[in-house]
């Protein structure tokens, strides 16, 4: 794929409406068309945008947090669905790139997923968090290694973590080692206070400067009423405020534009691609200032699935998507990754 030599990025820091899937789907179509007026090729949301970020689990304990959770499930995203084909439709109107942060519904479980849909609407990445963090674990499954990776799109090699993977040097590392042109972080927004913006500017400006890449970061934000929407507790207000840092990153480290930093707006600029060759000439920490020999990493990217079915050769009918030779591949992936498993047990019980 030719690269473009300058890409026009975008960044929202907007709120969702905590009341309804649709009404932030709403905020979401409005703002990729706003963002389209002025130019941008690509826009970034918020984690878990749609249809809102579990701030209830950050400041209400366990026990009065059920109805929440199970409001958030009535409310979450399956993929693909009716929601997903509207943001793709707009992405594919508007020539635009859109990164999406949603709660994934599959089944009895949710997740935390990145989407990128690329300006002809195709969905080109869905991907859950490996691992979700403190609070968030009582409220999001685990993704798997089979999201880490880099995708071509109409700007270029698209990679994407979600808030504190940053902080899961291997995780990337593995999108680095993908030769990742601009990387989409997620992070919440309106949490924790100053000192959460302020760590979230550090590892956005070393993610670029390290992978030789533009970052473009995406924050939400809660309004006051918003804030005491989800608790009347004049304390624990104040955990739902500040932790805000939308901004977009050149390879050099440097800030492309004043971050947004509190209230609701775009944040663009314009992405010189020739900063990646001009950061990566000095330092390419997956190319020559890189030592595989010496020290590589290994990565599990097949998919995790709880159940895999088994089939005599003889009898074998090939399913729907299979590859040709009669073996789909994520089965065969899932077979060996539970054979991996039985192997360890049975060195464990040897030992």
């Amino acid at each position: 794929m030719d690269r473009k030599s300058t890409v026009r990025a975008a960044a929202a820091q907007i709120a969702p409406d905590l009341t309804s899937r649709e009404k932030t789907l709403a905020r979401v179509l409005e703002t990729i068309r706003q963002a389209a007026a002025k130019g941008a090729e690509l826009i970034v949301f918020p984690e878990t945008f749609v249809p809102w970020y579990p701030y209830f689990s950050f400041v209400l304990p366990p026990v009065l947090s059920g109805r929440e959770h199970v409001r958030l499930y009535e409310e979450a995203v399956t993929v693909p669905s009716a929601t997903t084909d509207a943001v793709a439709s707009a992405a594919r109107e508007h020539g635009i790139v859109v990164a999406l942060g949603v709660n994934e519904r599959d089944h009895g479980t949710l997740y935390n997923s990145q989407i990128v849909f690329d300006a002809d609407g195709r969905m080109i990445l869905k991907r859950r968090k490996i691992t979700p963090t403190f609070h968030e674990r009582m409220i999001w499954g685990q993704g798997d290694g089979s999201g880490l990776k880099v995708v071509d799109s109409k700007v270029g090699r698209i990679g994407a973590l979600a808030c504190w993977e940053h902080y899961n040097p291997l995780a990337r590392y593995a999108l680095m080692a993908q030769h990742e042109d601009i990387h989409v972080a997620q992070f919440p927004g309106s949490m924790v206070g100053q000192i959460f913006a302020d760590q979230m500017e550090v590892t956005i400006r070393h993610h670029a400067l390290e992978s030789g890449c533009f970052v473009v970061n995406a924050t939400g934000w809660l309004s006051d009423e918003q804030i005491v929407s989800i608790t009347p507790d004049a304390g624990l207000q104040k955990a739902l405020r500040g932790g805000c840092m939308t901004a977009i990153i050149s390879p050099e480290g440097k800030h492309l534009a004043d971050p947004i930093t509190e209230g609701e707006g775009i944040l663009i600029a314009d992405l010189d691609m020739s900063l990646i060759v001009k950061r990566k000439r000095m330092m390419d920490s997956v190319g020559h200032y890189a030592r595989p020999e010496l020290l590589h990493l290994v990565i599990d990217d097949r998919p995790a699935v709880p159940m895999v079915a088994s089939y005599p050769s003889s009898s074998h009918v090939a399913p729907t998507g299979s590859t040709t030779d009669g073996h789909d591949e994520h089965t065969d992936a899932a077979f060996d990754r539970n054979a991996d498993q039985r192997v360890a047990v049975l060195r464990s019980t040897a030992c």
